[in-house]
């Protein structure tokens, strides 16, 4: 093949490698973030589970429609898309990325935000609005939890300026976006570095809430930065026991040492104890 080759994009039969293309050449041309988006949906339609699709939605209590697509599809999906040149510049992955989230399927919503994660590098603190708005169209743990950890939190690593947003989504009234501000954080926190003590802040905050999804949250932030750091773990929850749900502090022990494990567990039954009498006291 020649410099002038060019590239063509199809979609291919199930048996074969997504998005059809001939050896790409420095000129070729990538199909337009609409056309693009068509191609995306020819591809998840033709992996279509409609029964998978019906398991899918009842089990995240969902209202978007499901085409029962597994996940590593859509990440094989978006590898083909990130890897076929010419690469997606800025304007052309929003804009894909909006084309593919104005619709209301589960599937193309994920390819979305999987887009993202592979084009992370691209994104500017400007884009935080977008992200915002992503979040609070999820209204489930399967988009608001990819955004946070794999897009959200390493935009803020890049851009410090950025966790004055986080700030304000900690003490939003929707839930998904405290949610977001507890996990944003989490990347450098797994890594023994990150920012404990605003991590510490927020969910001092968020401790006493009756959210499932809040609770799970702060014990999996505690949970995972506890691998590297079980001191700071142990020295801020265990003045805190008796505020902790049992979802939080049986989600932050699980890589603690055994003594302290038994420490918190303690702590956190005595606290249950007392909350109860109080509970029975009152009636």
């Amino acid at each position: 093949m020649t410099a002038s080759t060019s590239t063509t994009w199809a979609a291919t039969s199930s048996n074969g490698s997504r998005f059809s293309v001939s050896k790409s050449s420095p000129n070729s041309t990538r199909p337009s973030p609409a056309e693009l988006a068509r191609l995306i949906e020819a591809e998840l339609q033709r992996d279509r589970n409609p029964s998978r699709g019906l398991a899918e939605k009842a089990y995240l209590k969902s209202d978007l429609s499901f085409l029962g697509v597994p996940l590593p599809a859509m990440r094989q999906l978006v590898n083909t898309i990130r890897r076929r040149p010419p690469a997606l510049d800025r304007d052309a992955l929003l804009q894909l990325v909006r084309t593919l989230w104005s619709r209301s399927v589960f599937e193309l919503r994920m390819v979305a935000v999987l887009t993202l994660e592979a084009f992370g590098p691209l994104l500017r603190p400007a884009d935080i609005r977008l992200l915002e708005r992503l979040i609070r169209e999820s209204k489930t743990w399967a988009f608001v939890d990819e955004l946070a950890i794999a897009i959200i939190g390493p935009l803020v690593e890049r851009a410090p300026a950025l966790l004055a947003v986080l700030d304000r989504w900690s003490a939003d009234t929707d839930f998904w976006v405290r949610r977001c501000a507890l996990l944003a954080l989490l990347p450098p926190l797994r890594r023994g570095a990150g920012d404990f003590e605003r991590f510490g802040r927020y969910a001092d905050r968020m401790l006493g809430e009756r959210e499932f999804f809040i609770r799970k949250a702060i014990g999996w932030v505690l949970r995972e930065t506890g691998k590297k750091q079980p001191e700071i773990v142990y020295a801020w929850l265990l003045p805190r026991c008796g505020r902790a749900s049992g979802v939080t502090v049986r989600e932050a022990v699980k890589y603690l040492s055994p003594q302290q494990r038994s420490a918190l567990l303690s702590a956190y039954a005595a606290g249950a104890h007392l909350r109860r009498a109080s509970a029975h006291a009152l009636r």
